[in-house]
């Protein structure tokens, strides 16, 4: 269950809270919000759970109790109905604007990533993707400019105002990645590195969670609840397609998970089309697809020369293609109760 304390309880007060619910057997987790304190209580046995309700409600701190019976408790739908904002700088996720995020796969040089921030600017994205640390299957293949490639995405956000996201890939570059990025990504392969979700929930920046590829929607949920049980609660979701029988598309891209997420979190959900379908020509009916159904925001690969790119350049659509895309999204975004 999880025990809402009232605003300005006093830290004695807080404690007092944690030291009744570990007498009943529960294990303690509490989130120390800006405006008040929640506490999850978990292991207790269920049918102790009304009785330890009524004597909780008795403490002066204590607001109000909601029971989850789902795995994941933070991040479900009981604990908060209305749907949650993320912000990054002036950006909000979540609210009634479909955010672009686009920019290359990787940063390969200051003239490609500076082009391509000017030129998704201009065309109303609000932010950048770009990785400087890359996961590739084969060991072979382009990793990343590292931190030459953060600090080319640190002045490009200089330049346009563009926030910038881009992948945490492993737990001892996660402060560092945090000292030039707005948005931390953690990719597929790492859904269920428990070490990182783990520790970016210590830190207090926005994380962008993509879903695993072989991942369960509730394994997915659970892996969010990791972060926002180390107190991070700028949390959203990315779906990026998972991996099927279907080999003509690189991703089978779910887009009922979505409506799915919906229904069972308040967190924001974004849409990678680019992963999710492996193919420039696909992107931007998929983007459109995506508003429609309701996804909060849209993550997408563009390259000024993608037959040139380093990676992923079948994925990634031109230029003038996100241009295109971006005069034809808000009819989509208005069709769905948004704007663009």
């Amino acid at each position: 269950m999880i025990i809402i304390l009232k605003q300005g309880s006093t830290p004695e007060q807080v404690e007092g809270v944690e030291s009744t619910l570990k007498e009943m057997g529960y294990g303690v987790h509490p989130i120390y919000g800006v405006e008040r304190t929640v506490i999850g209580a978990v292991g207790a046995p269920g049918a102790d759970k009304e009785a330890a309700a009524d004597q909780l409600r008795a403490l002066e701190a204590v607001a109000d109790i909601v029971f989850v019976l789902k795995p994941y408790k933070f991040v479900a739908k009981e604990f908060k109905s209305e749907k949650s904002v993320v912000r990054a700088g002036d950006v909000e996720i979540g609210g009634n604007r479909v955010v672009v995020m686009a920019g290359p796969c990787t940063v390969e040089s200051r003239e490609q990533l500076l082009k391509t921030a000017r030129a998704v600017k201009a065309a109303g994205a609000t932010v950048l993707r770009g990785g400087a640390y890359k996961p590739s299957t084969s060991p072979y293949s382009f990793q990343g400019m590292g931190l030459d490639g953060l600090k080319l995405l640190a002045e490009a956000r200089e330049e346009t105002g563009l926030q910038v996201i881009t992948e945490v890939m492993h737990v001892r570059n996660i402060e560092l990645v945090a000292e030039y990025a707005d948005i931390l990504q953690i990719g597929t392969r790492n859904m269920q590195n428990y070490e990182i979700l783990e520790e970016v929930g210590k830190i207090r920046k926005p994380v962008m969670l993509k879903r695993g590829m072989t991942a369960k929607i509730e394994e997915w949920l659970q892996a969010a609840e990791y972060i926002v049980m180390g107190g991070n609660t700028q949390v959203m979701l990315c779906e990026r397609g998972v991996r099927t029988f279907e080999p003509y598309t690189r991703n089978t891209l779910d887009l009922s998970a979505v409506l799915a997420v919906r229904e069972l979190s308040h967190l924001p959900v974004i849409v990678d089309p680019s992963q999710g379908t492996g193919r420039s020509s696909m992107v931007p009916a998929m983007s459109k697809a995506a508003v429609a159904v309701g996804a909060d925001g849209l993550i997408i690969e563009v390259h000024p020369n993608p037959e040139k790119a380093l990676k992923d350049g079948a994925q990634s659509i031109t230029i003038p293609a996100f241009n295109q895309l971006m005069v034809d999204l808000p009819a989509f975004a208005a069709a769905a109760g948004r704007s663009l």
